[in-house]
């Protein structure tokens, strides 16, 4: 697959005509308001990825790849060691804007390899090289979130009540999205299953965004509280839980959307399969278990004042606000990635599926 003109009216992240610049759908705007920004500098680049408007793992991989290609045609006039060296040093700078997720660092590192492994030391060439390698991610991504609604698609039947957790569809990566790939990819077989979607406390991405993509792609979803999910697993209407992953260690242990693990939890309790859906980009194997995933910790004024004309607790109140929990790798059922599903031991299988690479 190749990145066509749907794609990239289909996808929140893009590279602009003139190649000076990372184009994205900014989705702290949505749902009500379609507001297109044009990144140019590294801080403008890093503001979005941490302000959230680029958001979900794979998507902030491609942007990240973009990105690097943006910042390299800034210094064209280098000498090839400077060059190298500003280079590494902006692809510091992006990792810093959001360390859980893993498809930052990769996408950065790559572009980075890509560069130093070029064989020339012509920086005109190399930044072309950068170019071809950022397009790569992007049709990499959507060849593999083809995948994972193909293998995701194969777990359930027609008519299934499918919950899910915060956003994982075409907004968050580049074309059917992940843990939304089965819906929509099935939508588009004349397959039709309901879906809850969690609004996500405390930046409501359910709510927002995976509501608005569902609505608008004709697939019928019901938006829930957080708190909700429990009923709805009680009283039989969820057959599956399928939710994305910003990091999976080597233990099957993943980080994701803060709230994960309590539906992962229930699902346990209800006998109702729980699957986390994602990339090989997403499968960190230098990350032993859930324990060494940094968590995000984001500003307490998300939970005090976010969404209302009014605070809704006293400025002296202290706010806990983490952006992600760890689900330990004992509440899955499987992993689909666009290579395979992986069931338990996932220590021994998502090894297998790593080598493949």
């Amino acid at each position: 697959m190749i990145v066509t003109n749907e794609d990239r009216m289909s996808c929140s992240v893009h590279l602009s005509e003139d190649g000076q610049a990372v184009e994205i759908i900014d989705q702290t705007r949505l749902p009500n308001r379609t507001v297109t920004c044009r990144l140019e500098s590294r801080e403008a680049i890093y503001d979005a990825i941490k302000t959230l408007a680029v958001r979900g793992a794979p998507a902030i991989g491609i942007c990240a790849g973009y990105a690097m290609y943006v910042l390299a045609r800034q210094k064209e006039s280098l000498l090839y060691e400077d060059f190298i060296s500003q280079l590494e040093a902006e692809g510091d700078y992006l990792i810093s804007s959001r360390p859980t997720a893993v498809n930052l660092s990769w996408a950065v590192k790559r572009m980075l390899s890509k560069a130093k492994a070029s064989g020339t030391r012509d920086v005109r060439a190399i930044i072309e090289i950068l170019k071809g390698e950022s397009l790569s991610i992007h049709n990499e991504d959507i060849e593999m979130c083809y995948h994972i609604a193909e293998y995701g698609l194969s777990l359930v039947k027609p008519g299934d009540g499918i919950l899910t957790h915060c956003n994982a569809g075409p907004l968050a990566t580049s074309k059917y999205g992940t843990a939304l790939g089965p819906m929509f990819l099935g939508k588009e077989r004349g397959i039709d299953f309901h879906v809850f979607s969690d609004e996500t406390r405390p930046l409501l991405q359910g709510a927002r965004l995976t509501s608005y993509e569902l609505c608008r792609g004709g697939i019928d979803v019901t938006l829930i509280c957080d708190n909700m999910a429990s009923i709805v697993m009680k009283q039989g209407k969820v057959n599956a839980c399928f939710v994305g992953c910003d990091r999976i260690a080597a233990n099957g242990d993943f980080a994701n959307k803060i709230g994960t693990s309590g539906v992962a939890i229930l699902a346990k309790y209800y006998g109702i399969p729980f699957y986390t859906l994602g990339p090989r980009s997403t499968i960190d194997m230098n990350c032993p278990t859930g324990a060494d995933i940094r968590i995000e910790e984001r500003d307490p004024n998300e939970i005090r004042t976010m969404w209302y004309q009014e605070p809704m607790a006293l400025p002296e109140v202290k706010c806990y606000n983490p952006a992600f929990d760890v689900t330990d790798h004992t509440l899955l059922t499987a992993i689909v990635t666009d290579k395979g599903i992986v069931y338990p031991p996932f220590d021994v299988n998502l090894k297998k599926i790593m080598e493949q690479a």
